[in-house]
Order: structure tokens, then C-alpha cells, then sequence
């Protein structure tokens, strides 16, 4: 797999593949296509890399505008949500506290 290969299934909002699982870290890749999710608030750290594409993510006191290579990293139990992409794709590494 290409970690840029981007699917030519259509997309409704989302596509998520695991790349790696073990006892506290779980690495996705997710694709996604003008998504707006639902709000988050995880029980799980959160590490990620826009690959491809912008995104918007939302907190309760704030947005943060990303682009193509940028990085950010989300704590346990902060409450986010994706509130605007283009077509992007992502890396995301999960740990468990």
C-alpha cells in the first residue's frame, strides 16, 4: 500500500484503513472528502499529519486552519470535531493513556 494512494470508491464521508494495532497505539489512515464530522471526545491521545488536502478542525473555543504536511496533536478528552476538508488524506496515530 501507498500511503498517498488515494481510493477511487466514492467517498460518503470518510474511509478509515488500520495500519498497525498492538496493546496501546493504533495508527489509521483516513481519507475523507468535504466531511464534516461529528464531535469527538475520545479516551485516547491523538497524533496526526495531513498527508493531502486542507481541513478545518473545531474546538469548543476555537478553530485551527490546516494544510499538507502539517501536524497537530490532540490530548485525551479534548472535544473536537473536522469541520471542513477537501479531498484529504490522513495519518493519525491513537494512544491509550
Amino acid at each position: 500500500m501507498n500511503i498517498f494512494d488515494y481510493p477511487n470508491e466514492k467517498i460518503n464521508d470518510e474511509i478509515t484503513r488500520i495500519l498497525h494495532s498492538g496493546k496501546n497505539v493504533r495508527i489509521e489512515k483516513i481519507v475523507s472528502k468535504y466531511n464534516v464530522s461529528d464531535w469527538y471526545d475520545q479516551d485516547e491521545n491523538e497524533w496526526l499529519v495531513l498527508l493531502k488536502g486542507e481541513a478545518e478542525l473545531e474546538y469548543e473555543d476555537r478553530k485551527i486552519d490546516l494544510v499538507c504536511g502539517e501536524t497537530l496533536y490532540i490530548p485525551a478528552r479534548v472535544r473536537h470535531r473536522v469541520s471542513k476538508t477537501t479531498e484529504c488524506i490522513w495519518l493519525c496515530v491513537f494512544e491509550k493513556n
